[in-house]
């Protein structure tokens, strides 16, 4: 009994160590560290063509090193040509650079892109620790629902 008790003990230890060994871990290398940042939530009235167009963007050692788009109602082929021009444009940039950037539009996906571009902003200043500066919360709101009519994707 005292071997299964001593057991037990050593093995309650050993978690306990571990988990606040990862958490001093996570806290000393947030600044430039991996950190992953979703805007489903926090860019949730940024609208494209057909509804919202949530990412996932990673960030290590204060650059981006990926942007992936979640699920939206986009169209598949006018979103894809949206995502290949527009995050091509942020990956391998540091945040600071990829919130100055004056990113391009592709081409028939205007709609698309721009929420895209809104998206990765509103995701950068998170990692960046801001609220979200005025312009870019100016931004949020789409043409489409602003009311103007539409004639082309």
């Amino acid at each position: 009994m005292k071997q299964i008790s001593f057991t037990i003990i050593s093995v309650l230890v050993a978690m306990v160590a571990a988990f606040f060994s990862f958490t001093i871990n996570a806290k000393t290398t947030k600044g430039n560290g991996p950190q992953v940042i979703m805007t489903g939530e926090i860019a949730k009235k940024v609208i494209g063509y057909n509804g919202t167009t949530p990412v996932s963007i990673s960030i290590n050692n204060g650059r981006i090193t990926s942007i992936t788009a979640l699920d939206n109602q986009e169209t598949p082929a006018y979103f894809n040509k949206a995502k290949q021009k527009v995050f091509n444009q942020f990956i391998g940039k540091t945040v600071e650079e990829a919130l100055k950037l004056d990113a391009d539009v592709a081409t028939g996906a205007t709609y698309s892109s721009e929420a895209l571009i809104k998206n990765i902003k509103i995701g950068l200043q998170q990692a960046k620790g801001d609220k979200g500066s005025k312009d870019t919360k100016k931004a949020t709101k789409s043409k489409k629902s602003k009311g103007k009519k539409r004639m082309t994707r």
